[in-house]
């Protein structure tokens, strides 16, 4: 069973990341500068009640009779015992009494007099200064709140630039593993900031060019191998003809005539690799053409003309697509081979084992056959040249199985898809900018 796996942008991960510090912080801050407000407004308050009270006690020792006043008491049976024991010390204090029913605390002040009373006064805790309170803690919670909001923007906005780099640089390198080597991953992000994402795309940029330095190094070896092997293929193949007949001379024209194919294969490959082929255009009828072809190429196919369609095209690199898929059904597949023309769609099934699931994933490769169960001979150039050959005429090739999953071998079979395109590639390979009327 596959975990659950969450997909987040970096954009939002930095503006959470960004707004939960900002949170912490925010919340710390405003402890603290509570609790110190509150502090210092009850220090105030115990030194203003000593105060009232020490001049209470002067009243009170200067008068007679005497008699506390101003709310002082003699003796009060309520005194804190935190007081009390300062007054057995016979020092003076203040003390605040929290309530557990919570409301303003009472704050206390009590001094001992000479004849061993405890003189002592306590009032609530001023309304004014728990207003005070409320309307701190009243701006500490907006403040709070607009940190968090004001971080989290903050970080949307850095969290999306470095969000669109990242996408901008997977855009790039998405169209470089198309084949698109002339793309650079540093110049599609753009902009003046110079980051980790800047390093990323240089990174990919020099990949890419070890890559196609490597690549057209294999081209380059291939194609002399195959252009030094052509001469001497050649005058095997003529020496061949040369034998007396017999069965062991046919096996020597036969493996020297499929060593002539292969290398004459490995050049056409080569040439279609350089991007130099160029395609010589014509207007066909494709329903046509397709069945005059595919009755030469093939008299067992089935040709269906659903919708015919005059395309503008290279007839010779299509009749070699169309020559390369139905060898490849024939060889690979079993009968009966069907090909459809619908439109610019052209459609060739076979009815057995399908497309190897390497073919299906990262599409036809040289000297790569895949499963052997459907290229147990060749050399994986025929779907190659077919894929190369529809470039050149700006058309596109796929490949899928028609048998779903579940379902016994052979009762499906493959589909190989050609879509010719709308307009014709002009003469240096590119296609015409089409203006509409406005």
């Amino acid at each position: 069973m596959r975990p659950l796996a969450l997909r987040t942008g970096v954009r939002w991960k930095i503006a959470v990341a960004i707004a939960a510090v900002g949170a912490l912080i925010a919340v710390t801050l405003s402890l603290v500068v509570h609790n110190s407000a509150r502090v210092s407004m009850l220090d105030n308050a115990r030194e203003v009640q000593m105060e009232r009270l020490l001049f209470a006690q002067r009243m009170y020792e200067g008068s007679k009779p005497k008699e506390p006043r101003f709310g002082t008491k003699i003796n009060d049976p309520m005194l804190p015992p935190q007081l009390d024991q300062l007054m057995r010390d016979k020092r003076r204090g203040t003390y605040v009494q929290e309530h557990r029913h919570g409301g303003p605390p009472d704050v206390w002040a009590a001094v001992p007099l000479a004849n061993g009373d405890v003189l002592s006064l306590h009032i609530p805790f001023a309304d004014r200064s728990t207003a005070i309170m409320k309307d701190l803690d009243r701006a500490l919670v907006i403040g709070s709140v607009s940190v968090v909001f004001g971080g989290c923007a903050l970080g949307v906005l850095i969290g999306g630039q470095l969000s669109r780099r990242l996408r901008k640089a997977a855009a790039a390198a998405g169209k470089v593993a198309q084949g698109n080597t002339d793309v650079r991953v540093r110049k599609a992000i753009g902009g003046v900031v110079r980051d980790e994402t800047d390093e990323l795309a240089r990174a990919v940029d020099a990949l890419t060019d070890a890559l196609q330095e490597r690549i057209e190094a294999e081209r380059r070896v291939t194609a002399d191998i195959a252009h030094e092997l052509r001469t001497p293929v050649t005058g095997l193949l003529t020496a061949a003809e040369l034998l007396p007949p017999g069965r062991p001379s046919e096996l020597v024209r036969d493996r020297a005539q499929a060593m002539r194919t292969l290398v004459e294969d490995v050049l056409e490959v080569a040439r279609l690799d350089s991007a130099s082929e160029r395609a010589e255009l014509q207007e066909i009828a494709l329903g046509e053409f397709v069945e005059r072809r595919v009755r030469a190429l093939d008299p067992d196919a089935v040709v269906h003309v659903v919708h015919e369609s005059w395309v503008n095209t290279d007839p010779r690199r299509l009749e070699r697509i169309l020559g390369n898929l139905l060898a490849n059904a024939a060889k690979h597949g079993k009968p009966q081979v069907e090909v459809t023309v619908e439109g610019r769609v052209v459609r060739v099934r076979d009815h057995g084992p399908g497309f190897p699931e390497a073919l299906l994933r990262e599409g036809p490769s040289r000297f790569r056959t895949g499963a052997s169960d459907r290229a147990g001979q060749g050399h994986g150039l025929g779907l190659t040249i077919a894929a190369g050959q529809a470039r050149v005429l700006g058309a596109r090739l796929t490949f899928r199985n028609a048998a779903p999953e579940g379902m016994p071998e052979g009762a499906g079979g493959a589909i190989a898809v050609l879509w010719l395109p709308d307009h014709a590639p002009t003469n240096t390979g590119s296609f015409p900018m089409i203006k509409f009327a406005e």
